[in-house]
């Protein structure tokens, strides 16, 4: 009886020695600061969006044929040196490639014409200061002019009748085709020679879902990103909406115009647009993924006198990635960033970078 005893009061004993040990780890576990990052909230501007995609295209393209047989001749890029190339940009009016037909030119006879006109100039105003001095009739004076303007059309068709024989750029803009012939080889009329395009300004046509269709409006800004161009948004403009929606696919079509001045994106390529449906200038903006969702309401936490404090919060304009705090935060509040996951509140906290 007595060593039943002796083993029951060295039981109690432990019991108690080992529940002050659980009691000492938990008031040591109530002074672990958990370590977080913060951030210090200020004013920002906030856009909400409606994200689509699509493929750029030029808006200037054109394919050239040849207006009349001749020789081939590629002519020099007074840019680089060397004969036109792939890739050259052209400015409007230059002349890329020239035909030669002798025969034809001689046909059109521009000396004569060009004779002809000069003859007709003098003859007029012959006639015309004879007529104030009464030396010719107001008839003499018409044929005059008629012969003057007859001679200037004969001589202007003679002049677009050899323009013919030059291949133009017709705008400025990049060489995107040049079919090769020989040089000094007669082409056919109608032969394909040249294909430019001008895409310092694209459009990307876009198809948006019908529930869309009462916050889309010409003219909305548009930011326009593409995986090539890491860092940098291009400007946009929603230019043209169908007010037709597709009974298959519930949706409408868009077009959006995008400046590309710098020539980041190219013809073909597909991209990003977000097309800005509202705006809030100079607002409390913080990112959604430190937002916990709570059976409370949507929370986050910031810190007050050194611990952490809960803060229920409430949204205003939002999009994929940031959303606008209309209540529950202040300007300059440090809202912890990062080890949010495990706070509770008045959670004790270390700040870490």
């Amino acid at each position: 009886m007595a060593l039943t005893m002796k083993r029951l009061a060295i039981l109690l004993l432990g019991a108690t020695l080992f529940a002050s040990c659980d009691d000492k780890k938990a008031d040591l576990n109530k002074d672990i600061a958990i370590q977080v990052s913060v951030k210090e909230i200020a004013p920002k501007s906030i856009e909400k969006y409606i994200s689509t995609t699509g493929t750029v295209e030029p808006i200037k393209t054109v394919d050239l044929k040849s207006e009349v047989a001749g020789k081939y001749q590629l002519q020099i890029n007074p840019n680089t040196g060397r004969k036109f190339q792939l890739g050259d940009y052209v400015k409007e009016g230059t002349v890329v490639i020239q035909l030669e037909d002798k025969e034809y030119e001689n046909n059109i006879k521009i000396k004569s014409l060009e004779l002809r006109l000069e003859i007709s100039k003098q003859t007029f105003e012959k006639q015309q200061s004879l007529y104030k001095k009464g030396g010719v009739t107001l008839s003499e004076l018409k044929n005059a002019e008629i012969e003057l303007i007859n001679a200037k059309y004969s001589y202007e068709d003679a002049i677009f009748r050899l323009e013919k024989l030059k291949v133009k750029a017709p705008f400025s803009g990049t060489i995107t085709n040049l079919n090769y012939y020989t040089e000094n080889t007669r082409i056919e009329a109608a032969s394909p020679v040249l294909s430019m395009m001008d895409y310092s300004n694209l459009h990307m046509e876009i198809n948006l879902a019908e529930k869309n269709i009462s916050m889309i409006k010409t003219g909305q800004p548009v930011n326009i990103v593409n995986y090539t161009i890491p860092g940098d948004t291009l400007n946009g403009v929603l230019a043209q909406l169908s007010p037709a929606i597709d009974a298959e696919t519930r949706s409408f079509k868009a077009v959006i115009n995008i400046n590309n001045s710098k020539l980041l994106l190219r013809p073909g390529m597909f991209a990003k647009g977000e097309i800005v449906v509202a705006k809030a200038d100079s607002a409390l903006v913080i990112p959604k993924n430190v937002i916990l969702n709570k059976q409370k309401g949507n929370v986050v936490f910031v810190v007050h006198k050194g611990l952490a404090e809960e803060r229920i919060i409430e949204f205003g304009l939002e999009n994929p990635d940031e959303v606008q705090i209309v209540s529950g935060l202040e300007k300059k509040d440090r809202l912890v960033v990062k080890g949010f996951e495990t706070l509770r509140n008045r959670s004790k906290i270390k700040i870490v970078k």
